[in-house]
């Protein structure tokens, strides 16, 4: 059995899949993200695969793996593979949500404080020694109580982030097709897009990236947003039209803007970079110690499971299992 992966995961998780006795790959060294080539010549051979989000899994690339059996995709989201066609190919596609639910949700709120209150701008001030003394218009921000949070998007992290609303006195909208219990019993309501967007002070994105949800951030959903309310991104890139955004923020629009994601991730636009009213960090949204090591953990036990014969834990595509 050959199980190849794209990156490492923890020690702890590689030991276990060394321990099955099966002859385990890892890719080593080049760019962070691998070519369509480069994935096929190093598992074209592989019964698994171990993939990030960054690892585009197409056609072409399946159509060269024939003994593949299962992709372990470590991340809640699998926009990045073929899922259509690897369930046609018999198969099994795994990810791991839940595990990393709170961590987005405590850094969405981290990302609203930091952007409403301009933490960074003020951190950077001070580092450059051009703190002189108390001011009382010195780094003027909003405060979060009595307004309007929209959350669009309510599964699993939408619903974390708008359950830590009350405690910022914020009123809560949310956008979604199906209705959220958890959200209407703390007073949250369910409305169309167009309505959240024009009442809320502060839009957050929860979508998956789906045909649907592409793009459903663009021009003119941005110009029926108040001109001082903020958007927060931490789910995918591609969900927010990135140029409809910078003309946005160019011309203040809306207020400010904070991006752990992009449309054509890694590249962040030099007019993004040098936007003042855009908080921009580089996709950590799970980036806590005990969530990225829930995430190799349920990679590989998804990965150990599939491989033996068992229905992995975390299966997308349950169909294959008919097949």
């Amino acid at each position: 059995m050959r199980v190849v992966l794209l990156h490492h995961l923890f020690d702890d998780d590689e030991r276990k899949l060394t321990a099955k006795g099966w002859d385990i790959v890892v890719r080593e060294g080049g760019s962070p993200i691998p070519t369509e080539g480069e994935i096929i010549e190093l598992a074209h051979k592989a019964d698994g695969l171990v993939t990030f989000l960054t690892d585009k899994i197409t056609p072409r690339v399946l159509d060269n793996l024939p003994h593949l059996r299962i992709i372990a995709n470590c991340a809640v989201g699998y926009d990045n593979i073929d899922v259509d066609y690897a369930t046609q190919k018999g198969i099994m596609v795994t990810n791991t949500p839940d595990v990393l639910t709170n961590a987005v949700a405590e850094y969405t709120w981290g990302l609203i404080l930091a952007l409403v209150r301009h933490i960074p701008e003020a951190d950077r001030f001070t580092r450059a020694g051009k703190f002189d003394g108390w001011q009382l218009a010195l780094f003027l921000g909003d405060e979060l109580a009595g307004k309007t949070l929209g959350i669009v998007g309510a599964g699993r992290i939408g619903t974390a982030v708008g359950l830590k609303a009350p405690a910022f006195q914020m009123s809560l909208l949310y956008y979604d097709k199906q209705r959220n219990v958890k959200l209407e019993s703390i007073g949250a309501r369910n409305c169309n897009l167009h309505e959240l967007l024009q009442a809320s002070d502060i839009v957050t994105l929860h979508l998956p990236l789906t045909h649907e949800t592409y793009h459903i951030i663009g021009e003119a959903e941005l110009s029926v947003m108040k001109p001082t309310a903020y958007l927060i991104n931490t789910a995918r890139g591609p969900i927010i039209d990135e140029d409809a955004l910078i003309n946005c923020l160019t011309t203040n629009c809306i207020k400010g803007a904070a991006l752990d994601v992009y449309e054509y991730e890694p590249h962040v636009p030099k007019a993004l970079r040098e936007l003042p009213n855009v908080l921009l960090l580089p996709h950590i949204g799970s980036a806590t110690h005990k969530a990225r090591q829930l995430m190799s953990h349920a990679t590989v036990t998804n990965l150990i499971a599939g491989l033996e014969g068992k229905t992995p834990p975390n299966l997308i595509n349950p169909s294959v299992l008919k097949r």
